[in-house]
């Protein structure tokens, strides 16, 4: 439990850090005189370069553990900001944010698989997922709100350069704190009996169409909330609306009865929730933007902790360094797709009319749920994922 509440600190520090940029990313693009298509490209762009770290992060994790990516990714991280702060040219900001796209692609992964790692009990497991979206949503509250103040007080520069070494300070902590894979291993060999081969399960690549459309949505939704209102005023109206929504999120995930439902249900109830809630913003503009956002958040805090829930479930906490990376690759590329698309189409259709029919795609070609609990107990493969 030390572990666990000690890499929730980590965990914290980091989202607080990358949250704080959402509402800033575009006015300081458009300060650099970039155009609304460019920008959805630099968006996209974060994405695509979480690709490659991302394949290469599913394999080196269950093969090295977690312990010297989480330091990576948060040290690097923190050095490209630094360098952010220097930026005179959109195009230096696109590969700088390339660049942190990569290295930040190893943190999640490697964050989600240590948590699961400290219990072989699915149970458990599924309590530190929940903790994980907690985390996760105190810092998205307080960061959007916080980066926007700080920028409007103390300019862009200033903004980096302080949220760049609050991730590299947190990476030297880490360095002491973080077990390494030895601990692991024996803590692991102390939990169950060296004798029992656990079950190699198969993961049909329909469950990861999930991570794909709900990242995709939140890419559209990122790119087009910051574009509702120009100047310093919009910054600031749209880093309380991002916090909005934390709050949201953070309503469900204090409603710990939730863990009790089957994750696949409650995987299935949020998306079909966050899709209404984007048709809302595409067609009832009536409704107050307030309210659906504040919905929006509740949903996604249902979805995720569920999604990481259901994905340990499926693969029987085999090769879970694999099964994260392999989540986390079909939502950068959702992540890439989605800003994209509506830089694109936004002047053609609204992205939010977009983002429901993805989300409702998503849905309908899920395999149902007597599907997915017969592949995991009744339908044991050879060759994992």
């Amino acid at each position: 439990m030390k572990t666990a509440i000690w890499l929730y600190l980590f965990l914290f520090l980091a989202f607080f850090d990358l949250h704080a940029q959402y509402p800033i990313l575009t006015p300081f693009a458009i300060s650099l005189g970039a155009a609304p298509v460019f920008i959805g490209w630099m968006m996209g762009i974060y994405a695509l370069t979480h690709l490659p770290g991302n394949l290469i992060a599913g394999t080196v994790i269950d093969r090295h553990g977690s312990r010297r990516y989480i330091i990576f990714s948060l040290i690097s991280a923190g050095i490209v900001l630094l360098l952010q702060a220097y930026v005179q040219f959109p195009w230096q900001l696109l590969v700088l944010r390339s660049i942190s796209g990569f290295v930040l692609a190893f943190l999640s992964p490697a964050c989600l698989t240590l948590l699961a790692s400290l219990s072989n009990n699915q149970m458990t497991q599924g309590k530190y997922m929940s903790g994980h979206g907690v985390v996760h949503t105190l810092a998205s509250v307080l960061s959007p709100a916080a980066g926007a103040f700080i920028v409007a007080n103390a300019g862009f520069s200033a903004t980096f350069q302080s949220l760049g070494w609050l991730l590299i300070v947190t990476g030297i902590l880490a360095i002491f704190i973080v077990p390494s894979p030895l601990q692991m291993a024996k803590r692991q060999a102390a939990m169950q009996p060296s004798d029992i081969t656990a079950p190699k399960i198969k993961v049909s690549w329909r469950f990861f169409i999930l991570p794909f459309v709900v990242a995709c949505s939140q890419g559209i939704l990122f790119f087009e909330l910051p574009l509702r209102t120009p100047g310093v005023a919009g910054m600031m109206s749209t880093g309380i609306l991002f916090s909005l929504m934390s709050f949201g999120a953070l309503f469900t995930l204090s409603m710990l009865f939730i863990n009790r439902f089957a994750p696949f249900k409650r995987v299935l109830a949020g998306v079909l929730v966050l899709a209404l809630c984007f048709y809302i913003l595409a067609a009832v503009p009536s409704i107050p933007l307030v309210v659906t956002l504040f919905i929006l958040g509740a949903a996604k805090g249902i979805i995720f902790p569920g999604l990481a829930t259901l994905f340990i479930e499926l693969s029987g906490g085999i090769k879970m360094g694999r099964i994260f990376s392999l989540q986390s690759i079909a939502m950068s590329i959702g992540s890439f797709i989605g800003p994209i698309t509506a830089g694109q189409l936004r002047h053609v259709i609204s992205p939010y009319y977009i983002a429901f029919v993805l989300l409702m795609t998503g849905l309908m070609i899920l395999p149902s749920y007597r599907k997915s609990s017969k592949s995991l107990y009744g339908n044991i493969k050879q060759n994992p994922i």
